[in-house]
């Protein structure tokens, strides 16, 4: 269900599947909306605050061109935001990874954190700060434990 409220930012995200082509899908997040543009794309959109992985793969002839993901926050009215692409308007991008390998440690560690029972919507965005940075720094990131999240789960309920 989309907001009444007209002053509400909607982030929406273009998905588009054309096999073997160009490949962008959600590996999570929670869309208040989902518009079928065609039999090959789809919007979906999204209240202020929310996250969502958003992967976008495509080929040639020759092979993979482009392998992404993408860990963004929508922002509400007024914040800051970095674009991304099929992403409108944007959002605060907490994780940012090129290559399928790197895409690959992403899809991992979200199923870690999906295997410990923790949405990961809900995770803490710290987390994904820490496991961008610890991939392009070429190191082994920390995993996301029932410890941390409880954490963070306590410490945002303090604001």
């Amino acid at each position: 269900m989309m907001p009444d409220d007209p002053s509400v930012l909607i982030t929406t995200v273009e998905l588009t599947w054309i096999e073997k082509q160009v490949e962008r899908w959600l590996r999570f997040g929670r869309p208040v909306a989902d518009t079928i543009l065609d039999r090959q794309r789809r919007m979906l959109s999204f209240a202020p605050g929310s996250v969502f992985a958003f992967v976008r793969w495509a080929a040639n002839e020759y092979g993979t061109v482009e392998s992404h993901i993408d860990i963004v926050r929508t922002v509400g009215s007024g914040e800051d935001y970095q674009t991304v692409p099929c992403v409108r308007p944007g959002g605060e991008v907490l994780l940012h990874q090129t290559s399928w390998p790197r895409v690959q440690r992403v899809l991992g560690a979200i199923d870690a954190i999906e295997a410990l029972d923790i949405d990961p919507t809900e995770v803490s965005p710290d987390y994904w700060r820490h496991l961008h940075h610890r991939l392009e720094a070429r190191q082994q990131p920390d995993p996301y434990t029932k410890a941390r999240h409880r954490a963070w789960l306590r410490r945002r309920a303090l604001h």
